[in-house]
């Protein structure tokens, strides 16, 4: 099961597809929805007990005790419905790539060997023109100040095949502290669960260089860096529910970005949703940085649009 399915997936990844043809059974991960488990408001920017994503629309009639969940900013309507049906469009005149777990993608970026932490262009030659819009509008954002996209990532999650993403950190050695996310076609959530691996994903890179954001989310004007340190026993964490609902603009970032897994739950997907991903550079792949003549040539493909 270690090389490639026909339905994409491979190694441990499965797929209602793959399942079904190869008799695959899957047990979906059990969480505790009562006790355990919170659901973060945009409003408040805390998060409250409960499981059911749609309670941050009580707003402010919380129950509960909530906790603080600092890393995360939604802008609930970032795209007009005439803005998403366009990008719909267009995105679906683009091919799609089968991808794991039951997800297709589109991916414009360069190369990356997160293992031995290489990197280069490979085919990348920018972004189509018919999501420069969107880029255009991170500049009216101002958590995304200097943001310099250098991948693009069209995600499609279907109920038929089961999409979905594990739990995972986006490695930290060449993508940098904001991780974007834009939603279409469906409200979805994203749950977080406390990352009890801090060897993992390249964590370790992110002390060696400043936060681009302090955890109230206002830019850093200190040479501050993160330090990804314990705060629960293994698998011990709360659940923290991420809302994401349509046509909105999620960021990831701080002990969001580096302390908490994200994932995306097959149970969640209840009709098609594309996302569009973008990630930046680590600042050592910037301009001044001393890995930049790695990076420039990604830099300046990343400015065009086809």
């Amino acid at each position: 099961m270690d090389r490639p399915r026909p339905c994409g997936c491979k190694g441990c990844r499965t797929c209602l597809i793959c399942e079904a043809e190869y008799k695959i059974d899957i047990k979906s991960p059990l969480y505790n929805k009562q006790s355990n488990s919170y659901v973060y408001c945009p409003f408040c920017n805390k998060a409250w007990p409960g499981w059911d994503v749609d309670e941050f629309k009580t707003h402010p009639n919380h129950k509960g005790e909530a906790i603080k969940f600092p890393g995360i900013y939604i802008d609930l309507n970032f795209l007009s419905d005439t803005e998403e049906k366009l990008l719909i469009n267009d995105l679906d005149e683009i091919p799609w790539d089968l991808s794991q777990s039951g997800r297709r993608k589109q991916n414009f970026g360069p190369k990356c060997n997160f293992k031995k932490r290489k990197l280069r262009l490979g085919n990348f030659i920018g972004f189509p023109s018919s999501t420069k819009f969107v880029q255009d509008k991170f500049n009216s954002v101002p958590i995304l100040k200097g943001f310099k996209t250098i991948e693009q990532c069209s995600l499609e999650y279907n109920p038929e095949r089961g999409a979905s993403i594990d739990p995972h950190v986006d490695d930290c050695w060449v993508w940098g502290e904001r991780i974007i996310t834009v939603n279409l076609l469906a409200d979805s959530v994203l749950t977080m669960t406390y990352n009890s691996k801090p060897r993992k994903y390249n964590l370790d890179c992110v002390k060696t260089y400043p936060s681009v954001l302090t955890d109230d989310g206002e830019l850093n004007t200190v040479s501050h860096s993160y330090t990804v340190t314990p705060k629960y026993q293994e698998d011990k964490g709360p659940i923290v529910r991420i809302p994401m609902p349509r046509k909105s603009l999620l960021v990831m970032y701080g002990a969001a970005r580096y302390d908490w897994e994200h994932q995306v739950l097959r149970e969640d997907i209840l009709q098609r949703r594309v996302c569009l991903a973008y990630r930046e550079f680590t600042p050592p792949y910037l301009e001044r940085g001393d890995k930049y003549e790695e990076g420039r040539d990604i830099l300046l493909q990343a400015q065009n649009f086809f």
